[in-house]
């Protein structure tokens, strides 16, 4: 059962009731994600990012990222984004990188919903659009994301997309800040 095979591979990795063993996790992982369990394809995804417990190979932690995503899973769409954004594994492309974020920000995710909303405040791999920038800044902002508060301050500061309001822009920076 790849959900038990999964457990397993997390009990190894944080040494839950076992001793820490990383090179049984990245068993347990691999055993459930061949199985397409999503959760384990982005587990082995962020080992592949980070190095942990193989060797840090970031085309394969995309690969992995990919399947999990592909099967509507937000963390590793998120994950996929910041690869396409940054050129990690794959060539750099901001259209794919707003695509992964509008799906995990649909499944609020929000982080994405911070990224996306950055990416429709400057135009970044979609058609520049405030109206979309502030509705996805604010909601990840409500959120507590400090990047998305940072962002709504500076919005208001300077008017882009929004009448200026030095009062609203003070608010947000500090919650940020």
């Amino acid at each position: 059962m790849p959900e038990a095979q999964f457990a397993l591979g997390a009990h190894y990795e944080a040494g839950t009731g076992i001793v820490c063993d990383m090179e049984q996790a990245i068993y347990w992982y691999t055993k459930a994600a061949e199985q397409e369990l999503p959760v384990a394809q982005y587990q082995l995804g962020m080992c592949c990012e980070y190095g942990q417990g193989v060797e840090k190979d970031l085309h394969q932690a995309v690969q992995w990222y990919t399947l999990a995503a592909e099967q509507g899973f937000a963390d590793a769409q998120y994950h996929l984004g910041l690869c396409c954004r940054e050129g990690y594994g794959v060539e750099q492309d901001y259209t794919q990188a707003a695509h992964w974020w509008s799906k995990a920000a649909e499944q609020d995710n929000v982080a994405a919903q911070s990224n996306l909303g950055y990416c429709y405040l400057y135009g970044f791999g979609v058609e520049q659009d405030y109206e979309k920038a502030l509705y996805w800044i604010a909601k990840a902002a409500e959120q507590g994301d400090a990047e998305a508060q940072h962002n709504l301050g500076y919005c208001y500061l300077e008017g882009e997309g929004v009448e200026k309001d030095e009062k609203t822009a003070v608010y947000w920076l500090m919650k940020a800040a």
